[in-house]
């Protein structure tokens, strides 16, 4: 990793000091977190405006609840998944997987696949999908060498990974396309445990090791093994809702769900109390683990609501992962101090605001519209933040 000050601190909320550097397109596309990280970012909140609040634009072949679905996890979550893998790669092997020329053509693709699927059309959405894959295999590819050149046997199976998020990308377009919505959640399903199994590869490396930078004495296990365990079983979720096989799901994902709730109680979640950048990661992987038991529990037949299990490791696990990974990686990565101000606290509060209420909303009652219109409000309003906050400090080079 990149050399960082070690403690947390609260910090005044002026985005630049007078004495920064004036921004720099080269620098800009030095990393992949600074423009796929705004990118992201800026298409969560777009993306939830346009779901809540102008639902009658979708009506492409990609449209509706399909549009949705497909935008959050692949357009949002595995966005920025791409961007902290392709960063996080430069420090795992030495070789910056991309950046300038490819990194510029992966925003282009990445831009033309959110055009496409939004504005519709049979031509576009053909468009979209191949640009939409495109990415993932460019990702894919820059990984791959970067790994196999630096003969990082660590991480042969990451570049796999990308392509497994891809390929589930692929099945779910097909099956919108096709218009079966039973094969569809099917494979949104399967990404949604690809996207899990990357979440928990990343979260599992990186919350120890930013716990015990930032907690003086504090020494917590790795769970190596039985992270390796964790992920196998993971893997073996999506498989297996990929063939129907409903005991098996239960199964692996139970495994996987016990596996993470026992990892961030070993990982001493009261010595990290008095630091956001720790303690929202590891809500995020609370979440996540309790999202794969919930999972679990649906595959094996107890009654629970359908969106249930999908907006828990969503939104819960992936959402509160992500605003806590963008603001630490960010100013990591940057040069800054690892210290939070008022709007990065904000962003927090409003992020597991949207939490609560979107889980409230599931639950039938007069109250679930407000509820719904709030989550969104909320969620909007953290992601803008993120970008008020970091978008100056992106494009500038490393202090």
């Amino acid at each position: 990793m990149v050399t960082e000050p070690d403690r947390e601190n609260i910090m005044s909320t002026s985005a630049l000091h007078p004495k920064d550097p004036a921004p720099n397109l080269r620098a800009f596309l030095e990393l992949a977190f600074r423009p796929l990280y705004l990118a992201g970012s800026a298409w969560a909140l777009i993306a939830i405006a346009v779901w809540i609040y102008a639902p009658q634009v979708l009506a492409g072949p990609l449209q509706g609840i399909a549009w949705h679905a497909h935008e959050m996890l692949w357009g949002f979550v595995a966005t920025i998944a791409v961007a902290f893998l392709m960063t996080a790669g430069s420090n795992w092997t030495g070789i910056n997987p991309m950046k300038n020329y490819t990194l510029a053509a992966a925003c282009v693709l990445w831009l033309v696949a959110r055009m496409g699927f939004l504005i519709g059309g049979n031509d576009l959405f053909w468009i979209a999908m191949a640009a939409e894959l495109g990415f993932f295999l460019l990702a894919a590819a820059a990984m791959m060498r970067a790994v196999v050149l630096a003969r990082n046997a660590r991480n042969y199976a990451v570049p796999l990974l990308l392509l497994a998020l891809g390929g589930a990308d692929a099945l779910y377009l097909l099956a919108a396309r096709g218009g079966d919505y039973a094969l569809l959640m099917q494979r949104f399903n399967a990404g949604l445990l690809v996207m899990a199994l990357i979440a928990l590869l990343i979260s599992r490396r990186v919350i120890p090791f930013f716990a015990m930078r930032a907690v003086a004495g504090l020494k917590i296990p790795k769970h190596t093994r039985s992270g390796q365990l964790q992920l196998v079983a993971c893997a073996a979720g999506a498989v297996s809702i990929l063939a129907g096989l409903q005991i098996a799901t239960a199964i692996a994902l139970g495994f996987a769900g016990i596996v993470s709730l026992v990892q961030v109680v070993t990982w001493k979640p009261y010595a990290v109390r008095n630091h956001p950048l720790l303690w929202i990661l590891y809500l995020g992987y609370t979440g996540l683990g309790i999202g794969l038991l919930i999972t679990a529990c649906g595959a094996a037949g107890v009654p629970i609501p359908p969106a249930l299990p999908v907006h828990v490791i969503a939104i819960a696990g992936f959402s509160v992962l992500i605003i806590g990974m963008l603001t630490r990686t960010s100013l990591g990565h940057l040069g800054r101090p690892l210290a939070v101000d008022r709007s990065m606290l904000m962003s927090y509060g409003l992020v597991l605001a949207a939490v609560t209420l979107r889980l409230a909303a599931l639950a039938p009652s007069a109250f679930s519209p407000q509820a719904l219109q709030l989550s969104a409000a909320a969620w909007i309003a953290a992601f803008a933040l993120f970008l008020w906050r970091f978008a100056p400090m992106m494009v500038r080079p490393r202090l």
